[in-house]
């Protein structure tokens, strides 16, 4: 007999597949959870450094501090420079996504070291090389001194950043750190309930993150603005492009039916380096419009600015290529990725879900 399911049963919307001390998502009252605390409050008093800490006592029950966890991806991020040899030649032809993708594949256990700190700590180096290679440039020697968002920037740019590039690449590592059971971490967490290593699991969440309707959704919202262009051409171009049926880039969200949480942090973020160059006022303006709008085509259920929107616009004013929101996304979540495999290997079961066959039977 076959059994029909509604298209919410088929996504699995609503079906716990974990129970997690890591993070929570409610989509309806617009609420983000990371580690016991709501995410602007956690941007604003903790680190990328501790909030991992964070993620990752919760999963393994340990007593780690942000000092241990800075410490312990700074000495993470030379040896992954010390094996770039190893790691980059998989990448050759490939573009900065793919090449990610390739080399992150490539990591593996290193004897006595834990493989979280490996795995998070080889990300930012991973990416500063592709981006770098990309414009004919030689990769740049971490310094472990400093915070993982300054060392990120300094191995994307060469140069050492400043203090307010530094505040608003750590609140976005911070703010996109964790999200429930979104996809890459229902994915890493399947890969880990098979009793696979880390680095499987990371590996197989950064191939579900590449899709476009995952992480690849950054680089659209700053293709929308460019079309856009000026101030002048907001109302027409975006009642031209409802009219046509088309998606605004960066509104709407699969879980949330209010404004994304982790919205205003970025937005604030992005209003701390707006005196460097950033045109915050013509996004805002952009922003304004297409949520009165959505309002008003979709009066019962209007489509709220998401998270993807203020991350365009951060990562671009960070002057982080387009090419490169990706893996920095990956650089982030890479916390939240190893603190659910660990939490899923430690706790959990084998993640097996049933199919509705729906296909034809066999004659009696």
């Amino acid at each position: 007999m076959n059994i029909h399911l509604t298209k919410s049963q088929i996504g699995l919307d609503g079906v716990p597949a974990a129970e997690t001390v890591l993070s929570h998502v409610d989509g309806e009252r617009g609420e983000l959870i990371i580690a016991g605390e709501h995410v602007g409050r956690l941007a604003a008093i903790s680190s990328f450094e501790g909030v991992t800490a964070r993620l990752w006592n919760g999963a393994s029950k340990t007593a780690l501090t942000e000092a241990n966890v800075r410490s312990s991806l700074g000495a993470a991020r030379e040896r992954a420079f010390a094996r770039l040899d190893q790691l980059l030649p998989a990448t050759r032809g490939m573009g900065i996504i793919d090449g990610f993708r390739a080399a992150v594949a490539g990591l593996r256990a290193e004897h006595g070291l834990e493989h979280e700190a490996t795995i998070v700590g080889a990300f930012p180096v991973i990416a500063g090389a592709l981006v770098r290679r990309a414009k004919g440039l030689d990769p740049v020697a971490p310094d472990p001194t400093v915070s993982h968002a300054a060392d990120t920037l300094r191995m994307l740019h060469g140069r050492a950043p400043a203090a307010r590039e530094v505040s608003a690449l750590d609140a976005y590592l911070v703010t996109a750190s964790d999200h429930g059971m979104n996809a890459s971490t229902f994915t890493a967490r399947v890969v880990a309930s098979t009793q696979a290593d880390l680095f499987a699991a990371v590996t197989a969440g950064y191939c579900a993150l590449t899709g476009p309707l995952h992480g690849g959704a950054p680089e659209p919202v700053l293709e929308m603005l460019d079309a856009i262009g000026t101030r002048e051409r907001i109302q027409p171009w975006v009642d031209a492009a409802l009219a046509r049926g088309e998606r605004m880039m960066g509104f709407g969200h699969r879980v949330y039916r209010v404004r994304d949480p982790r919205t205003d942090v970025l937005k604030t973020a992005v209003e701390a380096l707006a005196s460097n160059g950033t045109d915050l006022p013509f996004a805002g303006e952009v922003e304004a419009y297409i949520r009165a709008a959505l309002r008003k085509k979709n009066p019962d259920r209007p489509l709220e600015t998401n998270v993807e929107f203020f991350t365009a616009i951060l990562l671009d004013a960070l002057a982080i290529p387009r090419q490169a929101f990706t893996p920095i996304f990956a650089v982030a979540r890479s916390a939240g990725w190893t603190a659910h495999a660990r939490e899923q290997q430690r706790t959990g079961r084998l993640i097996r879900p049933s199919s509705s066959y729906v296909g034809a039977m066999p004659k009696a």
